[in-house]
């Protein structure tokens, strides 16, 4: 009888938190069917790592091969240096990209001039609305190497031209900066929405006791954006193994001079893909990444868990 009574008050709570806030779950509603039909249901076909996929015997009643598929990745003899890439340019990106967005955000909220924050902040979050195929055009535009704008100006100053096609220890600075440039003002706004969350009260009563501003940031705005730093980078690290595959195929594209600095796994299987189409060897790469991805968010997690355990996601 209790089992039964607190299984109906149970149900009862379930059903009044809803009819409670029912606008609040029908605008999450929309989200919730995307993720479900764009990132569960999709989670079947990791059965297609383990067959022989052809489309006579569909999804579930072709062959198993068992880890046949997985061969590709071990036998290329590439997948420890892409994979090495891949964590290298993403925690760089990670990074560069927590530091720059709180930085930038800092300077925005210590300015007075509301016309010229609300200008700077549009012209910070504009790149993150350009394609990279765009991207791609204007950086080979700028960089090239006869008529580039960057070129003749680096030969102005002394310096040598670069040849962007041919000279991959350059990719690795180039590639940071333009994430940096694309992502650094959707960044801002997560962090000038964290500040503003900061009670006003901890200034003024810095304020009072004397603090200047380098003070007030130290002291209580970086304290306080401790939070949703963790909170960011454990998100970020959760695909720490997805590589920006946009960014990469459309500014390195199939260029074999730059593979062993720019090759990331994402790369990698694509063009192994549409060598073969071989559907198999996609799914064991995609599936080789999740599993990293997974060990990696858990472990970090584990960590933040362990030392700052309000922060952790779970």
């Amino acid at each position: 009888m209790i089992m039964k009574k607190n299984m109906n008050k149970s149900g009862k709570g379930f059903l009044h938190e809803i009819n409670k806030n029912k606008v609040l779950y029908l605008m999450f509603l929309p989200t919730a069917i995307w993720y479900l039909l764009f990132r569960y249901l999709p989670m079947a076909g990791i059965v297609v790592a383990f067959k022989n996929f052809n489309y006579r015997d569909g999804l579930f009643f072709s062959p198993w091969i068992g880890l046949k598929n997985f061969e590709y990745l071990f036998n290329s003899g590439k997948l420890w240096s892409v994979t090495q890439n891949t964590i290298v340019y993403n925690v760089s990106f990670l990074a560069l990209y927590l530091f720059f967005s709180m930085f930038i955000a800092i300077l925005l909220n210590e300015i007075n001039n509301k016309h010229f924050k609300k200008v700077t902040q549009s012209m910070l979050i504009l790149p993150y609305f350009v394609s990279w195929v765009v991207v791609s055009a204007f950086v080979y535009n700028f960089f090239n190497f006869e008529h580039g704008i960057v070129n003749n100006l680096l030969e102005s100053i002394g310096m040598g031209r670069v040849n962007l096609v041919t000279q991959a220890e350059v990719w690795p600075f180039l590639l940071s900066f333009l994430y940096i440039w694309k992502w650094i003002g959707f960044g801002s706004v997560i962090y000038l929405a964290a500040i503003s969350g900061i009670s006003q009260e901890h200034y003024e009563a810095a304020k009072i006791d004397g603090a200047n501003a380098f003070q007030q940031i130290f002291y209580i705005t970086l304290p306080e954006l401790k939070s949703t730093t963790i909170i960011l980078a454990l998100l970020g690290l959760g695909r720490v193994m997805r590589g920006e595959f946009d960014m990469f195929y459309n500014l390195i594209g199939n260029n074999g001079l730059l593979m062993d600095k720019t090759d990331i796994i994402d790369t990698m299987v694509f063009r192994a893909l549409m060598g073969s189409s071989d559907f198999g060897m996609a799914s064991a790469g995609a599936f080789y990444q999740s599993v990293l991805c997974f060990i990696i968010i858990l472990t970090s997690n584990y960590l933040v868990k362990k030392y700052e355990a309000n922060s952790a996601l779970f």
